[in-house]
C-alpha cells in the first residue's frame, strides 16, 4: 500500500529511542525525511546511523530540551517547513496529587504539556498559511482511565486530547489533519525501568521485572513497532479524512501513560 509519504519530511520529537525511534524508522520506511529532536546529541547520532544503515533518507539532527522555550522556539524555526509533526517528547512521573505540589505539577507538565501546545501553535501556523499538514500527537490513555497515582500525567493527557479534537475541528478548513494516538504499555526502556524498579521493592530483583507485569492482551506489551505501524498510518494520505481524533492501541484493554 502506498501511504503517499515519499518525499514527505517529518520532525519527530523524543525521536532518539522508544516509540519516536521506532516511528521516525517506520516514517524512513516509506521515504519520509526526517528531523530527530531528543535531549541528547549522542542518542540523536546513534538513531540517525541506525536509520541510515536501513533507509535511503535524509535526517536532520537537533538537540533541544523542549522544557525550555528558547529551545523550542529555535527547533520550530528551523523545522517550519516539515509535512508532518509527531508530538512525541515528554514522559511525566507517577505520583498523586499529594505528591506534587505546584512547582513539581508545572515542572512535570512543561514539558509534554507545555510542549505539544507550543510546538503544535508554531508549526501548525506555518501549515496552515500553505495550506497542508499533519500534526499527531502521542498522547496516552492515562486520559481515559484517570489512574490517581498518576494524576499529573492523566490532567496533561486529557487536555492534550481536547487540544487534538478542538484543534482538528478547525484545521480541516485550512487542510491541515491534527489526529492523537493512545499508546497501550509499550515495551520502551521507559517501561522496563519502570518495572525493574517495582521488581525491585517487591522481588528484591530489578531482573525479574517481567514478573510484575499487569495481566495485558495477547500476555505482552504493545511492540514499539505496532505503535510506529498505526502513527504512519495516521500521518499518511490513506488517513486524509481522519482529524479532531483520538485512536487507540490497547487490545481492548484501556491504559498506558
Amino acid at each position: 500500500m502506498d501511504m503517499g509519504l515519499n518525499g514527505k519530511t517529518a520532525l519527530v520529537t523524543g525521536g532518539s529511542k522508544g516509540i519516536g525511534l521506532a516511528v521516525a524508522h517506520g516514517l524512513a520506511a516509506e521515504g519520509c525525511n526526517l528531523h530527530l529532536a531528543a535531549r541528547g546529541q549522542e542518542g540523536l547520532d546513534a538513531a540517525a546511523e541506525e536509520i541510515r544503515g536501513r533507509h535511503n533518507v535524509s535526517i536532520a539532527t537537533h538537540a533541544a530540551d523542549l522544557s525550555n522555550p528558547d529551545e523550542l522556539d529555535a527547533l520550530a524555526e528551523a523545522c517550519k517547513d516539515v509535512d508532518i509533526l509527531i508530538n512525541n517528547a515528554g514522559a511525566i512521573p507517577r505520583g498523586t496529587l499529594l505528591d506534587l505540589d505546584d512547582q513539581k505539577l508545572r515542572e512535570v507538565w512543561e514539558l509534554k504539556l507545555f510542549g505539544y501546545i507550543n510546538m503544535t501553535r508554531h508549526l501548525y501556523g506555518h501549515m496552515k498559511s500553505r495550506g497542508s499538514g499533519v500534526i499527531v500527537n502521542i498522547i496516552g490513555g492515562a486520559a481515559d482511565v484517570a489512574p490517581p497515582d498518576y494524576i499529573a500525567g492523566a490532567m496533561a493527557n486529557i487536555a492534550l486530547v481536547n487540544l487534538t479534537k478542538a484543534l482538528g475541528k478547525e484545521s480541516t478548513f485550512h487542510g491541515v489533519r491534527v489526529i492523537g494516538m493512545h499508546p497501550a504499555a509499550t515495551l520502551t526502556e521507559r517501561l522496563a525501568f519502570l518495572f525493574e524498579e517495582r521488581a525491585q521493592k517487591q522481588l528484591g530483583d530489578k531482573t525479574r521485572w517481567k514478573e510484575v507485569l499487569p495481566k495485558l492482551p495477547f500476555n505482552r506489551p504493545t511492540e514499539p513497532s505496532e505503535v510506529a505501524d498505526m502513527v504512519v498510518f495516521l500521518a499518511s494520505e490513506r488517513a486524509g479524512y481522519s482529524s479532531g481524533v483520538v485512536y487507540s492501541i490497547s487490545g481492548g484493554v484501556a491504559g498506558g501513560e
